[in-house]
């Protein structure tokens, strides 16, 4: 059945908003080829201009490339931060960005700070799986970014007390051997103090402000996965982009 055009918002958006959560969801992968701009228009029963201003839309969002030979997923131009990865690991396979690299930097049991415990419904002092890496490209550090997952994980999941990449993230990792799929996710930006150990892996000076975003993710039972802070390295930004009713 095509989808019918709702009139809260205009067209092109709601269009545009069909495919970005298709892509997001990883129900069109990359590489993907989508509908042509006259499939487009047949489907949802608008004009050819509409259906073009929609590819348009997700063209300048990052999320497709067009050529003469059609319209095809293309998430390598988007910036990613650790909320991020999920959604490219399940779109496209990997939750790195085209020239992006990751060194893992620690992996262990560490007994939870306050603010872990409480985002994670635990008890200060729990042993909590503890992993940190930093994100570089070709301009230098992307992030650093340490995050927490309940210790009790780790007996599900060992890789995630080993100091290296792992084959799927953590996301996908506890996905596949628990059936906890993360589905919810909140997101904090705020400007922190540079902690003294990550300081110079970060390249900034211990107590200077910096860029950060805390995520915590639930699962589809509710319950909190995983905690994560990243801080940003010098120079790059945060940025959404949202369709207004």
């Amino acid at each position: 059945m095509a989808p019918k055009v709702q009139r809260t918002a205009s067209p092109f958006l709601q269009i545009a908003e069909h495919y970005r959560m298709k892509i997001k969801d990883g129900a069109l992968p990359q590489d993907s080829k989508l509908p042509s701009i006259a499939s487009i228009s047949r489907e949802w029963g608008v004009a050819t201009a509409t259906a073009a201003k929609a590819i348009k839309q997700l063209q300048e969002e990052g999320y497709v490339r067009s050529s003469s030979q059609g319209t095809f997923v293309d998430l390598g131009r988007k910036l990613t931060s650790g909320s991020d990865r999920l959604q490219m690991l399940r779109a496209t396979g990997s939750g790195f960005r085209k020239g992006e690299t990751v060194e893992i930097l620690s992996a262990g049991l560490v007994a939870a700070p306050g603010h872990v415990a409480e985002a994670l419904k635990l008890s200060e002092g729990d042993q909590v799986v503890q992993r940190r890496r930093v994100y570089r490209d070709d301009d230098g550090v992307v992030a650093v970014s340490t995050s927490y997952l309940a210790g009790e994980l780790a007996e599900a999941a060992p890789e995630l007390l080993e100091a290296g990449p792992l084959p799927k993230m953590t996301f996908g990792l506890i996905e596949e051997r628990t059936g906890r799929r993360a589905v919810r996710r909140r997101d904090v930006v705020a400007m922190f103090p540079v902690p003294q150990d990550i300081a110079e892996v970060l390249e900034a000076e211990a107590g200077s402000l910096a860029l950060t975003m805390t995520n915590l993710y639930w699962d589809d039972n509710g319950e909190p996965t995983e905690y994560a802070r990243d801080f940003l390295g010098a120079g790059r930004e945060l940025s959404a982009e949202y369709p207004m009713d």
